[in-house]
């Protein structure tokens, strides 16, 4: 049995219901259109309509907007990605026909009026100037770009000050226009709801949206040479990523570099990293892998902060680390416990009902259909020792390995 029910409306948008017995309720609009599909010299533009979408529409002001759901004890967010853009929103159950139209009405009907416009420009440069001013963020944005140079994958999804202070209207509606296509949408809906009930309400509110059948073309990057690189930034400690491109959503060895990732620098204190470099060694706070599928190219990487004379250290227990994984098979017990970790973890994740929400409307946006959590166990179940192996050797080879060093001003 599906835990999950789906329809699609004339104008090509997908609803998901997924029925969940609460007085808390959850939507979400899920828009296949992110950073990377500005324009080159538009960088931070997804980022920016984003923001704009809250401050007024044809019938509402900011207030009325950000009010809507809050004088009724819900919550309105969203956020942008490289490749999507998401608007959510949770509540107690009788609001669902609010929220449904408050998304309705700030995605499909805002004007983007000019002073809300040069208002929300000085929030995103202070956005852009709090967010360099914190290292272990601000790497991830510029090890992106290393390896994706060149490419609109590789722009900060922020922006900077001289592409944030050029955006006007026409830019935000041609973007919009671009990328807002009907067929890639989804409003996704968890809660205590009949399918006919919901049917009812995206008839009403989506359904009236005209079709937009735009065509988007997205381009893969192309290969780049492995990269070393230092910063020296106003800083106290030293922070480094290394890493690679790595396989796309649609590639078969996904599920055997999720469950690596997971084993090397996963969730929890118990991941090989964390126990080799933090617990053994003392060397690193904070240490984790991360590895990120997209439509056409992936990414992996490790971060790590410490001491400037610990770095070399820390590198070569790492490397230590990618080779045992290279050239050791697992166990048949370490495997069948690596299983399990990285099962439970995501059988726990169950619980964000929100994240969970959002994770199957990108599922449906990205393959067009939504696995079980059984199928999802069977892909992770069904991961080799020497499917480990094979992808460690063709991702984490120390030569194809690329890395970002953050190094403090020396004192005089």
């Amino acid at each position: 049995m599906r835990d999950h029910q789906i329809i699609t409306l004339k104008n090509g948008i997908r609803v998901l219901l997924k029925p969940v017995k609460s007085q808390i309720a959850h939507c979400c609009l899920i828009i296949n259109a992110g950073s990377r599909d500005e324009e080159v010299g538009e960088p931070g533009l997804a980022h920016f309509i984003e923001h704009l979408l809250f401050k007024e529409t044809e019938k509402r002001n900011t207030n009325q907007i950000l009010n809507r759901l809050e004088i009724v004890g819900g919550d309105l967010n969203a956020y942008t990605t490289k490749e999507y853009t998401c608007l959510q929103a949770s509540f107690l159950k009788p609001h669902l026909e609010r929220a449904m139209e408050l998304l309705q009405d700030i995605a499909f009907f805002s004007t983007f009026p000019a002073v809300e416009m040069e208002k929300e420009k000085e929030v995103i440069l202070d956005e852009i100037s709090s967010y360099e001013d914190q290292p272990e963020e601000a790497i991830n944005d510029d090890f992106e770009s290393m390896i994706f140079s060149g490419h609109t994958l590789g722009e900060n999804i922020l922006g900077t000050p001289a592409s944030v202070k050029s955006f006007q209207k026409k830019h935000l509606v041609n973007f919009i226009a671009k990328n807002y296509n009907t067929h890639e949408i989804i409003f996704a809906v968890s809660g205590s709801y009949t399918l006919a009930k919901v049917e009812k309400l995206v008839d009403k509110y989506f359904g009236i949206i005209p079709e937009n059948k735009s065509v988007k073309i997205r381009t893969a990057p192309k290969p780049i040479l492995t990269q070393t690189k230092r910063v020296i930034k106003p800083i106290n400690q030293a922070h480094c990523m290394l890493g690679a491109k790595a396989y796309s959503i649609h590639e078969k060895q996904k599920p055997s570099l999720l469950l690596l990732n997971n084993l090397l620098g996963g969730t929890g204190m118990s991941s090989r990293l964390n126990l080799e470099i933090r617990e053994k060694h003392g060397i690193a706070y904070t240490i984790e892998s991360s590895y990120t599928p997209l439509t056409d190219t992936g990414l992996f990487s490790i971060y790590f902060g410490t001491d400037t004379e610990k770095v070399n250290k820390a590198l070569s227990l790492i490397y230590k680390e990618l080779k045992k994984v290279r050239e050791n098979k697992l166990g048949k017990i370490q495997l069948s416990q690596a299983k399990k970790r990285f099962i439970g973890q995501i059988a726990l994740g169950e619980e964000n009902r929100m994240g969970v929400l959002i994770s199957m409307a990108k599922s449906l946006l990205d393959y067009g259909k939504i696995d079980s959590l059984k199928e999802i166990y069977t892909k992770i179940n069904g991961v080799s020792d020497e499917d480990l192996i094979s992808v460690a050797n063709e991702v984490l080879d120390k030569d194809n390995l690329s890395l970002l060093l953050y190094s403090p001003e020396e004192s005089n």
